[in-house]
C-alpha cells in the first residue's frame, strides 16, 4: 500500500516521516508518523516500537512532546505513531464528545452500527498498518522484531493487542493504561457504543485484566508506569491494581508495575520515563 509523505523532519540524527495512506480497514485516509533512527540505513534493518496514543491524540502529540526519538536514536529503534481513530467518516455523533468517536477508537473493531463500518482500529493496528509499513520500508524496518507501548487508552490498546497475539510483539509497556476498561466509566462508554451494552462478556475480550487470566505466553515482559498524582488514576479510570491482582492470581510472571510518586497523566510524566520504556523494548528487540 502506497504512503504519501507529507513531511520529513530531521530529529536526533534521524528522520521523522509524516505519512498518510488510504486504509482498507477504516475506509478513510489514515495519518501515521514514522521515526527512522540514524541506524536505519538501506539494507540495515532496525527493530520497531509501536506507540499507541491516548484519547483525543493524533500522531503529532507524542512525536512532538514525548521525547521518544532521543532514546530511539540512542538504541537504534524505529518508532511508529499511528492515529487513534478514523478521521472524516462523518458518522452521526462522531464529534460530540472527546472520549468517544473521533480520537477515541479504543483499539477495538466495532461490531455495532454505524461504527462497525469504519472503527476497526484493532485490525488496522495489528494487521493492516504493520503489513503496509514493512512492505513500503522493507529495506529499513525489521518486521520480525516488533514491540508495543502506549499511553492511557493507548496503554489499554498495547496491553490488549499484546495479550491477544502471543508472539507478535517481543514485549509490551504502558503509561497510565486503562487497565480494566469493562469496569471504568471511559471503557463502559466506549464498549457500549462500539460493542453494544447488552453483552458484557464480549467486553472481556478487549480488557487486559480479563485477558491476562488466560495468558499462556510465558514471561509477560511487561513494564507499566502509573503516576500517583494522576487525577484519572484517583478517579478510578485506570485501575492498574485490578490488572496487577489478576496477573498474580493467574500465576503469571514478568510484570513490573511502578507507581511513580506525584506524577500526573501528562507528557511531563511520559517524557520522564520514555527512556525506561524504550530500553525495556530494546532489551527484547535485540535479544
Amino acid at each position: 500500500m502506497a504512503f504519501e509523505t507529507k513531511a520529513i523532519i530531521a530529529t536526533f540524527g534521524g528522520k521523522l516521516l509524516k505519512l498518510s495512506h488510504q486504509s482498507t480497514s477504516t475506509g478513510t485516509p489514515m495519518a501515521v508518523n514514522l521515526y527512522l533512527p540514524p541506524a536505519a540505513l538501506p539494507g540495515a534493518k532496525v527493530p520497531v516500537l509501536i506507540y499507541l496514543s491516548g484519547l483525543t491524540c493524533t500522531p503529532e502529540n507524542c512525536s512532538e512532546k514525548g521525547f521518544f526519538q532521543a532514546h530511539a536514536a540512542r538504541r537504534g529503534l524505529a518508532l511508529v505513531y499511528p492515529d487513534t481513530s478514523p478521521r472524516g467518516a462523518d458518522l452521526p455523533g462522531e464529534a460530540d464528545s472527546w472520549d468517544f468517536g473521533a480520537g477515541a477508537g479504543f483499539y477495538v473493531d466495532a461490531t455495532r452500527a454505524p461504527w462497525s463500518a469504519h472503527y476497526r482500529m484493532e485490525t488496522y493496528i495489528s494487521s493492516e498498518l504493520p503489513a503496509a509499513l514493512f512492505s513500503a520500508f522493507a529495506d529499513t524496518l525489521d518486521g520480525e522484531r516488533v514491540s508495543i507501548t502506549g499511553h492511557s487508552m493507548g496503554g489499554h490498546g498495547a496491553l490488549t493487542l499484546y495479550l491477544k497475539n502471543p508472539g507478535k510483539y517481543r514485549s509490551v509497556s504502558a503509561f497510565a493504561p486503562i487497565a480494566n476498561p469493562s469496569r471504568c466509566p471511559w471503557g463502559e462508554k466506549a464498549f457500549s457504543g462500539y460493542l453494544g451494552a447488552e453483552d458484557r462478556e464480549e467486553w472481556k475480550k478487549h480488557d487486559a485484566t480479563e485477558l491476562v487470566k488466560g495468558w499462556k505466553g510465558g514471561d509477560l515482559k511487561a513494564l507499566v508506569d502509573v503516576g500517583t498524582g494522576d487525577n484519572f488514576y484517583m478517579q478510578g479510570q485506570l485501575l492498574p491494581e485490578n490488572f496487577e491482582k489478576a496477573v498474580k492470581e493467574a500465576g503469571v510472571e514478568g510484570l513490573v508495575l511502578r507507581y511513580q510518586p506525584d506524577y500526573d497523566h501528562s507528557y511531563y510524566f511520559m517524557s520522564s520515563f520514555a527512556g525506561d520504556h524504550v530500553d525495556h523494548a530494546a532489551k527484547y528487540l535485540f535479544a
